[in-house]
């Protein structure tokens, strides 16, 4: 267990805390645990990049530690009313979806190579942009108006857009004659 992927537990760990902290209403403290997972986000990978300490258990607690993080507060800040439901049903069902091609294709046989399409890259960028922003007009108190629908939007858009890369490469690969037993 190198340091990186110790930073990437702890991130996973804290989860719980900032879902508490949204539901309790104490949207400061959960803006700077935000802020606080981010950084170590970008610490752990600096850390595994600059010092030779990349893992294939990092490979995977990196990305599940992102999406364990997103999918939580979208489901917290969707319960307090502070994000539209249909957007938090949205971001959920697109990575369950996600996930479940990914099992179900390693189940029959045919795994898929695990690798982001730039849609899916710009789509996280704007999931993570818009909790921040949801959280941080919480936290300070101050009105993100035409910027927080904007990037409701934004999310929306991509995370449609990703849906469709994702399920046309899986039904692509899925049919493909050199994964057929």
């Amino acid at each position: 267990m190198s340091i990186p992927n110790l930073i990437t537990l702890a991130r996973i760990l804290s989860v719980p805390i900032l879902v508490w902290t949204i539901a309790a209403g104490h949207f400061f403290l959960a803006f700077a645990l935000f802020l606080a997972a981010g950084v170590s986000d970008a610490v752990d990978g600096f850390l595994a990049k600059r010092f030779g300490m990349q893992s294939e258990l990092g490979a995977y607690l990196d990305p599940l530690a992102d999406k364990v993080l997103i999918v939580s507060i979208y489901v917290a800040l969707g319960i307090a009313g502070h994000v539209p439901r249909w957007l938090v049903i949205l971001v959920v069902s697109r990575d369950l979806m996600i996930v479940g091609a990914f099992m179900l294709s390693w189940l029959v046989g045919r795994p898929i190579a695990a690798r982001p399409h730039p849609v899916s890259k710009a789509n996280t960028a704007a999931q993570i942009l818009l909790a921040g922003l949801v959280l941080a007009s919480l936290g300070f108190d101050f009105d993100a108006g035409v910027g927080l629908a904007l990037t409701m939007a934004a999310v929306a858009v991509l995370t449609l857009l990703s849906v469709g890369f994702y399920v046309r490469d899986w039904v692509r690969h899925m049919g493909s004659a050199e994964t057929r037993a």
